[in-house]
């Protein structure tokens, strides 16, 4: 069985984070592991408290995995301190880990800042360049690229010259805000569009965790990144389509993902 790792924070409502990205691996037939970067007090709601790891706890958590059970691919979620992403990079570089997917969890699609100033830069200096692709958001994209994006040119225009400057492939996601749900891959050059439709669905906590995680379980499992995306966003899609309801909650959930299609035959 293949193997598959997530370095990213903790989420205590099970909608987002570490705890979207095992379903969303295991989900997609792999072995899913975990290093923990942060403890969050969070549900779909918003975030109420962080309790950050150590550096050196962080360290010790992936010389674990490492040294055991060697992951086949690697997605970093939410990693909001300088101390703590040079750690995972150098951790990275030592193992020589492959297909590492760098969800970069900065801004949100509101607006609203989720990684300190400071840590943007050691993001894109030390993270970005080891990814084999970053699935980043408009907002981060804007950030990343330092553009505005308001129609599908300026997209391909940002996701070109974030791979450029990065070295990395780069998966736009779109958002109806700009183009319904289709998304920009872009790689080596050339770019593809992954159409989708726009589900009316409120359940949206912890997409951007679940796509990122099913596209390092699929890059696990030795499909190349178009085929990984595709697969990806043909998983996360069927899951809201499910409109999955948890009940009485205050907020709109997204906390389990169903095993439909090829993904239920996969794992019979």
């Amino acid at each position: 069985m293949r193997t598959a790792l997530s370095i990213a924070g903790s989420d205590s409502s099970g909608g987002a984070g570490i705890q979207a990205d095992l379903k969303a691996m295991t989900m997609n037939g792999v072995f899913a592991m975990t290093a923990i970067t942060a403890l969050t007090a969070q549900n779909t709601t918003g975030v109420t408290a962080i309790s950050e790891v150590s550096p050196e706890f962080l360290a010790q958590q992936l010389d674990a995995v490492f040294t055991d059970i060697r992951p086949d691919a690697v997605k970093i979620g939410m990693v909001s301190s300088p101390a703590l992403i040079e750690t995972i990079a150098e951790r990275l570089r030592f193992y020589g880990a492959q297909h590492i997917v760098v969800d970069p969890v900065m801004v949100a699609t509101s607006g609203a800042r989720l990684i300190r100033p400071e840590a943007v830069e050691t993001l894109t200096r030390d993270l970005l360049p080891l990814a084999e692709v970053v699935t980043p958001n408009i907002p981060e994209a804007e950030l990343l690229a330092d553009c505005t994006i308001d129609s599908p040119e300026a997209m391909e225009a940002a996701a070109r010259a974030i791979c450029q400057r990065y070295g990395c492939a780069v998966l736009l996601k779109g958002g109806h805000s700009i183009n319904d749900a289709n998304d920009l891959l872009c790689a080596g050059g050339t770019t593809r569009w992954f159409t989708g439709k726009r589900i009316d669905n409120p359940n949206t906590h912890g997409t951007g965790c679940t796509l990122s995680s099913a596209i390092a379980a699929n890059l696990a499992k030795g499909f190349a990144l178009p085929e990984a995306v595709q697969r990806a966003k043909d998983y996360l899609s069927g899951a809201l389509a499910a409109m999955l309801d948890l009940g009485k909650g205050s907020g709109p959930m997204n906390h389990a993902w169903p095993l439909t299609g090829r993904y239920a035959e996969e794992a019979d």
